[in-house]
């Protein structure tokens, strides 16, 4: 039975309604794919610029800045889900489509390398821009600061660490993409997004795409002191941040909600 006119979707709505979304999101032409990648990733990375203000304030204690954090960040994915975006972490519930057989891997892993590739250059574009605004300067250097720590705390996490934290973050992110699903209205969305998003950013996991910004930025800071640049964020940081954003989204999420309600019965 279809839910009244104003109702959230069932859970069951949401698979169907997610197989759909799927197949459209794998038809998406290459250059339309690429532009809504790049626009995406600024989104992401401005949610994770709201966040670093916050996280730069000293005078707060570490529960309320890391609350508050969260609750910015949010900004990034409500901006990606209403405003239209393609984002390589919810991306990752393509996996039902495949699971159902009405995607092929081809189609799963080229849209996951395209929006990957293009939320990258969406992310390292904005913070070049940041970094040419003067937006570090900002509480006399606090925030240009508070960005270095950052990036220092990601590329010091071990390996596995690493990994485990991009598992927790994408079930928690892509679980709020799935609840936008069920929400007939922008503030429907807006509810959805808020609480996930802002538990993984308290909680301190890692989102490859929001540390495709902040990593970027940080190595601009650094050449502008005159200290060494450092790039080996690239394979200690996001190689198993991605990794374990793909497991935490398309296997603990996708298909285990495939198996739940879109698996076919047997026999």
């Amino acid at each position: 039975m279809e839910n009244a006119p104003f109702d959230a979707y069932s859970p069951r709505q949401i698979a169907e309604r997610l197989q759909a979304l799927c197949v459209a999101k794998a038809a998406t032409p290459l250059l339309s794919l690429t532009m809504l990648g790049m626009l995406a990733g600024a989104f992401i990375g401005l949610g994770a610029l709201f966040s670093v203000i916050v996280l730069s304030d000293p005078s707060l204690g570490f529960a309320a800045s890391r609350l508050l954090a969260g609750l910015v960040f949010s900004l990034g994915l409500l901006l990606v889900v209403v405003a239209g975006a393609e984002l390589f972490t919810g991306n990752n519930l393509l996996a039902m489509g495949w699971a159902h057989g009405v995607l092929s891997t081809r189609d799963v892993l080229h849209n996951w390398i395209v929006v990957c590739a293009a939320n990258f250059a969406g992310a390292a574009g904005l913070a070049a821009v940041v970094y040419l605004s003067g937006h570090a300067e900002m509480n006399g250097g606090a925030v240009g600061r508070a960005y270095l720590e950052i990036a220092a705390a990601k590329s010091a996490l071990p390996f596995w660490t690493a990994f485990w934290r991009g598992v927790l973050c994408n079930v928690l992110v892509c679980m709020a993409v799935w609840m936008t699903l069920a929400g007939r209205s922008v503030t429907d969305k807006a509810v959805a997004v808020v609480l996930p998003v802002s538990l993984f950013v308290a909680a301190g996991f890692e989102h490859s795409v929001a540390n495709m910004y902040l990593f970027p930025l940080a190595t601009l800071l650094q050449a502008a002191a005159g200290a060494p640049v450092q790039l080996s964020w690239l394979w200690t940081n996001l190689v198993p941040v991605i990794a374990g954003n793909l497991v935490g989204g398309s296997v603990l999420v996708a298909l285990v909600y495939y198996v739940i309600y879109r698996r076919r019965p047997e026999g």
